[in-house]
């Protein structure tokens, strides 16, 4: 017995991607990786000492639903240094990372058959987190040629009388698009709920990034380790909620998940306490943009058109209709013929099929090398 639920599901194809690149990797073939959204860099060796240290001490245990205090208090402190907000550290609920917290947000905020605004092109899980939580989908297009900018007149039109929140995530995946604060702020005084994952906050270039909790407490900010800490295995994250709506996602927390595991917070205190105020994650951030700015230059020497150059995440969408308008099938056509692992469009949405996403996540020789063999093949 199957459900509808499940069966309705779509593919996350990247992860289709890279299963077949690791099948191929087994067979001997060299593979470069510009599909996955996750760094190369090892987490910091402080973070990894701290979780090793708490194992060995036997903190191996539950904890509190809602997350371990001092992590809390930590996330409060960054908040506060980083966006001067008081958001008081009672607001902060700790998860195993930040796909889980989206299913909390969700979970808690919507009633079956409940609209959540989203941009199209967007995060491919996101439509799915939404079924799951019995909501239903409506897409706010957003286009290359205006930056892929959120239109708040647009967000307006399509607000309907089952919308319940608008879910934005700024920088974005695919298009690494940094919103703009004024755009920000508008959105925020549409008076929508609105659902901001800040997943990528940190990954910026030449940019600022702002949270939804500078312009209204009307929101949920979620947000976690595993990008800018080189910490996805490690699965934590955490939300920012309104008073009113804690008990709500404890309630969640505690029946779907219990806790984030103990030593794995202990070791987020370590990342935001030692590594984040000693900047070293900005080494890492400096070494993205240098990879940026090489991917930028080595897609638009074979040919891609490139109307919007990212400020933020690590990810460049780009047209590639000029080689097919199927964007699956051409990736599986790079990834068997010249051994490049690439993303296709079509996983954030149809608007996508026309598109690639390229993750710069890998070092400046395998870009060049990536973008070579990527050059051959498409000239033929």
């Amino acid at each position: 017995m199957i459900s509808d639920l499940v069966k309705n599901i779509e593919p996350f194809y990247v992860m289709d991607i890279l299963e077949r690149a690791k099948q191929l990797e087994a067979e001997g073939r060299d593979i470069i990786h510009f599909e996955v959204g996750e760094p190369d860099f090892s987490t910091p060796e402080e973070i990894c000492s701290a979780a090793v240290r708490w194992i060995e001490r036997g903190y191996t245990k539950y904890t509190s639903s809602l997350g371990i205090d001092e992590l809390r208090r930590s996330v409060a402190e960054h908040y506060s240094h980083t966006y001067e907000v008081d958001i008081g550290y009672e607001r902060v609920i700790i998860t195993m990372g930040s796909s889980p917290a989206l299913l909390l947000c969700m979970l808690t905020v919507l009633n079956p058959g409940d609209e959540v605004l989203i941009t199209d092109p967007h995060y491919a899980c996101y439509p799915q987190i939404i079924n799951v939580a019995r909501g239903t989908v409506r897409k706010v297009p957003v286009y290359e040629s205006e930056g892929y900018q959120v239109n708040p007149a647009e967000v307006r039109k399509n607000i309907s009388t089952r919308t319940r929140a608008i879910l934005i995530n700024s920088p974005a995946n695919p298009t690494g698009v940094v919103m703009d604060e004024d755009v920000l702020r508008e959105l925020c005084e549409i008076g929508l709920f609105i659902i901001s994952d800040e997943i990528y906050h940190g990954l910026v270039y030449g940019a600022r990034t702002n949270s939804v909790l500078e312009f209204t407490d009307n929101a949920i900010a979620v947000n976690g380790f595993a990008k800018l800490y080189s910490m996805t295995g490690w699965r934590l994250g955490y939300l920012i909620v309104p008073k009113e709506l804690v008990r709500y996602v404890q309630k969640l927390q505690q029946n779907l998940f219990i806790s984030a595991g103990s030593f794995v917070q202990k070791a987020g205190v370590e990342a935001l306490e030692k590594v984040k105020k000693s900047g070293r994650s900005e080494a890492m951030v400096a070494e993205f943009d240098r990879r940026r700015r090489e991917m930028i230059k080595g897609l638009s020497s074979i040919g891609f058109n490139i109307e919007f150059e990212p400020g933020g995440a690590f990810y460049v969408f780009v047209n590639s209709s000029r080689w097919s308008r199927d964007s699956l099938s051409l990736s599986f056509d790079i990834l068997e013929n010249c051994g490049v692992g690439v993303t296709p469009g079509i996983d954030f949405s149809d608007r996508g099929r026309d598109y690639l996403r390229f993750s710069y996540t890998t070092s400046v020789d395998s870009i060049r090398e990536g973008i070579k063999r990527l050059g051959d093949f498409l000239g033929r």
